[in-house]
């Protein structure tokens, strides 16, 4: 690494700090380019010809655009994780040109790390799952104002328990109001309710033309041998932890999710706290969400044993019997839910382990 120059980028929506740390050389130099892509790859073979050359910036909201640019033309490019970036507890000054060059220095020192480079496809996976997920939130707000209204003005749903079924939203369409104004407001919050169903129908259906693309089909495939593994569930897994034979075990993968506790432990005390929620938040949610369908037996064992038989009809995982087997092994023993033994839950089918790649290292 000392006799590689080092190019740092600090990336921003108009401009870029590179500051170059030539070989042999302690302090860089630093020069402000255009960010588009085309100047950065321009900028960085004019210092390729005087030797090799090695580039690193921050994951950011630029995305991944200059990181492909460069490594299709050969040019080693790193995307550093900005949560992991030694910082002086002292240091109180931060500009872009300072930034740049910490960057480079600290990336010659080998003192950060480096975030897993999604493809092109789990990528725009990804997008289109949390442009879902945004659409959601829209659709509980637009749920939320609605409902607030009507409770303001004394109008109260007790025809069932659950809100937002087709009862619900056939006496949502029934009121009438003493004043227009009034009226115009219902009309506009039902209208917005309305919208994001339909945007949320829209979206839901153009994922499920994203379950056969590869690499995400085959790690869709085993991944709906679990219970609580629907096509969504198991395309958002897929997408957002890409390849999975990147961790060295499963310990890490809990870390890169943050469902690893948090500790400050020092000398003969031992402390450990909530987990540390570091790490990527749709991950941690939809594992948690999947999770907790292995809290309780399956309600009906024989319907349980038929859709895991259904879904591993075709799989060629090696561990489909392993994911199958909690359902399968119960179907004998399936009965109605009154008469459950008290205690029943002591029975709990274990955890089980299912690969989610094939035997080889991670390239």
């Amino acid at each position: 690494m000392q006799s590689t120059t080092v190019i740092g980028f600090d990336q921003l929506a108009a401009t870029t700090v590179a500051a170059v740390l030539l070989a042999n050389h302690r302090t860089p130099a630093l020069h402000t380019l255009t960010s588009d892509a085309p100047t950065i790859v321009r900028f960085v073979e004019r210092l390729r010809r005087q030797g090799p050359v090695t580039c690193c910036y921050e994951a950011g909201p630029c995305g991944f655009e200059v990181q492909r640019a460069l490594t299709a033309r050969n040019i080693p490019c790193d995307v550093i994780a900005p949560a992991l970036i030694p910082r002086r507890a002292g240091d109180r000054v931060k500009t872009d040109r300072r930034d740049a060059g910490q960057l480079a220095i600290l990336y010659r020192a080998g003192a950060l790390t480096a975030i897993h480079i999604p493809t092109e496809q789990e990528e725009a996976a990804r997008d289109l799952l949390r442009c879902r997920e945004d659409i959601r939130a829209d659709l509980l707000r637009a749920r939320h104002r609605l409902s607030k209204f009507l409770l303001r003005h004394g109008r109260r749903f007790t025809g069932t328990k659950k809100a937002w079924s087709k009862r619900h939203d056939a006496w949502l369409r029934t009121h009438t109001w003493p004043s227009a104004a009034l009226g115009q407001t219902h009309a506009a919050c039902l209208r917005a309710v309305d919208e994001a169903v339909e945007r949320l129908r829209a979206v839901e259906e153009d994922l499920q033309g994203l379950l056969d693309l590869e690499p995400l089909r085959s790690r869709i495939a085993r991944l709906r041998c679990f219970r609580g593994m629907n096509d969504l569930t198991a395309l958002t897994i897929a997408a957002e932890l890409g390849d999975a034979r990147r961790f060295a075990s499963a310990p890490r993968v809990m870390a890169f999710v943050g469902l690893v506790p948090s500790e400050h432990s020092s000398g003969t005390k031992q402390t450990r706290g909530a987990i540390t929620k570091t790490g990527n938040t749709h991950l941690r949610r939809i594992l948690v969400e999947a999770a907790w369908h292995y809290r309780h037996r399956p309600f009906c064992r024989r319907r349980a044993a038929a859709s895991a038989t259904r879904r591993a009809a075709n799989n060629p995982c090696a561990g489909v019997g392993r994911a199958a087997a909690p359902a399968s092994s119960l179907s004998s023993t399936c009965r109605p839910r009154e008469t459950e033994p008290a205690g029943h839950h002591r029975g709990r089918p274990r955890a089980l382990r299912l690969r989610l790649g094939g035997p080889g290292p991670v390239s």
